[in-house]
Order: C-alpha cells, then structure tokens, then sequence
C-alpha cells in the first residue's frame, strides 16, 4: 500500500464473475476467462448447491489438507490452516466513488468473507459494520495512524470492537528521508505504550512492515532492533512479503528468528526483475503482481509462516490491474500444494 494514502479510501471497478466446474472449485474470474471455461455454473448456484447439501461429496483442489470448503463461509480455497482475507485498500478507487456496496459485494462475489480496513471517511465504525453484515462479511483486523498512538486510544479500541475486529495494525512510521535508530525508539515506545491499552481491551496490536526497516542496524538491521526494543508478548507485527522482499529481507528467515512475533502478513507478489534491497518503503504499482508470478517462493513462505504461528493471510493487491489480478492471484492460492 501507498502510505501516503489513506486505509479509509479504497476502491476499483471489478467483473462480479465467478464460476465452479462440476468438481474443483474454480476461483471468480473475468469475463474473457469465463467464456473459456465449459460447463461452469455460476458462484451463487454453487453456494445454493452447497448450502442445500447438494454438493456434498464434491472434490476441492486440496482434498485431505487442514482447510475444508465449508458451504462457502471459510473463505476461498487456500492450502493453509490460517483464514485469508482481503485488504480492503486494494478497492481504493470504488470507495473514493463512493461504491461501498458494490466493492463489498465483489469481495464476497470472490469468496472472501473476513476482510481488513477501516470505515471510510465520513461513515462511522458500527455503520461500516452493518454495511460488512449486510454482505455477509466482517473485519477481521483494521488499522491506526501512528499519530493517533499517542493520544486517546479509547476511540480506536472502540472503533475495533464496533467492527468486531480483534487487530488493529499501524502500517507507517513517519521518517525522514532515510529512516534511523532514533525513529526505532520514537516507534518502540509508541508500540509498547498503546499495545498496552489495546491488550488489554481484547485486542492484538501489530506493526506493519514497510521494507525501509531493513537497513544495517543494532542486532542485524533497523527492524532486527524494532523487535528487540518492543514487548514481545503485546507487539505482533504484520509482515507485507512485497514490501520485506522489496527491502532486502528474507521472509523465511524473519520467520524463524521471530516465531510468534508474526500473527498475519500481506499476501502481493513483485515483478521478475524489480530490484531489491530498496529501502524507500516504495515501488511503481506495476510492480506488484499476481500471486505465484513474482520472485516469491510461496510455498516456503507459506510453511515457515504456518510454523511461526500466522494466524492470518492477506489478500492486498496495489496494482492498476486489481481487477484481473485478484482472481488470477486467488486461483493460484487454490491449487497450490503444500
């Protein structure tokens, strides 16, 4: 995600197509990709199909794995026990239009039912609430401004409990032009101070991680002394993969070195050839692309994070193509074997 843009403005115009073969489930695509497919009904019938037992002994892609296909309430077909969601930011541009329904109702036409974000500007937690219910969606985590860490949490804690959210992640630490161990510190203190508070309350308070983190640094790099200088019981972290690999680390390994530190990442491929080691914290949206054409190795990623304890998988795609991407992205997800 572009920190310079707002988590409360989302939104892109999408196909609202899904499809499901007479066996596997096949992942919600676009147009041009439904024509070539035979024999497809279309989503709802299949959810119909589903909910009234008539498709009981169907076949899924991972038959035997942790994940089941419930009736259409676990989420899309993944290869992993931990739930997957959707960042709402990758709808950006249907929320700055003002199309809260229709982004909500493509992210339940594509099979997801846990979401992340915040409610848009000018609409109050409870009325997005209602709104996610309404499409048979809730928000698993949603997030904060750094800023906001050190005022009055009250409101914050009472905006997450109003969505039902049990974390609430900071996606940004403000910096200069190159960022410092004194900008680890400034951050340290504000993490440990409001984890405090949103423990407390129920809720679990994670650093997102942007990839201008990873420079030289006490211990190894700049994010190696985040972690050492924040409570490790009360500050979890949010690993965006994009961003890490982006910035030079290896999300394998950060796994390893900080099991149970990590409760959920952001699931975004990068473009063969983008250079890494990049510590701007940016990258040209065209970078980022569908899951399982990128330079990430998935299936290692996904089992060092099952063995770290992540609790949960996020779909966030950033590109000007979000509307081909996503279900390229989720039927890549759905075949993969672990």
């Amino acid at each position: 995600m572009n920190p310079r843009d707002s988590r409360r403005q989302y939104g892109v115009e999408l196909p609202s197509v899904a499809r499901a073969d007479g066996n596997n489930y096949t992942v919600p695509g676009h147009l041009e990709l439904r024509d070539k497919m035979r024999g497809m009904t279309t989503r709802r019938e299949f959810l119909h199909a589903a909910s009234t037992g008539l498709v009981a002994g169907i076949a899924l892609p991972f038959a035997g794995s942790p994940i089941a296909w419930a009736q259409g309430s676990n989420g899309p077909p993944r290869p992993f026990a931990a739930g997957l969601a959707l960042q709402l930011y990758s709808l950006r541009h249907r929320f700055k239009a003002g199309d809260i329904d229709g982004a909500l109702a493509l992210t339940h036409e594509w099979g997801f039912r846990q979401v992340e974000g915040s409610a848009p500007t000018g609409m109050s937690a409870s009325a997005f609430a209602e709104k996610l219910r309404g499409h048979q969606l809730s928000a698993m985590g949603t997030g904060i401004d750094f800023e906001a860490l050190a005022g009055d949490l009250g409101p914050a804690i009472a905006d997450a409990k109003a969505l039902g959210a049990k974390y609430v992640m900071c996606a940004w630490i403000p910096h200069g032009k190159v960022f410092t161990l004194a900008d680890v510190d400034k951050a340290a203190a504000a993490f440990n101070t409001a984890a405090k508070a949103f423990t407390a309350a129920g809720v679990t308070f994670m650093y997102h991680t942007h990839g201008y983190e990873f420079v030289p640094g006490p211990g190894g790099t700049l994010f190696d002394a985040l972690a050492d200088r924040t409570d490790k019981e009360l500050v979890k972290f949010e690993m965006d993969v994009f961003w890490a690999v982006r910035g030079g680390a290896d999300p394998v390994k950060l796994f390893e070195r900080y099991p149970a530190r990590f409760r959920a990442t952001h699931v975004k491929d990068i473009a063969k050839g983008t250079p890494l080691g990049d510590s701007t914290g940016s990258a040209p949206e065209e970078t980022n692309v569908p899951v399982g054409t990128g330079q990430i190795d998935w299936p290692a990623f996904f089992r060092a994070a099952a063995a770290a304890g992540v609790e949960w998988h996020i779909i966030e795609d950033e590109s000007p193509s979000v509307e081909q991407q996503v279900p390229k992205s989720l039927a890549y997800l759905a075949g993969l074997k672990l």
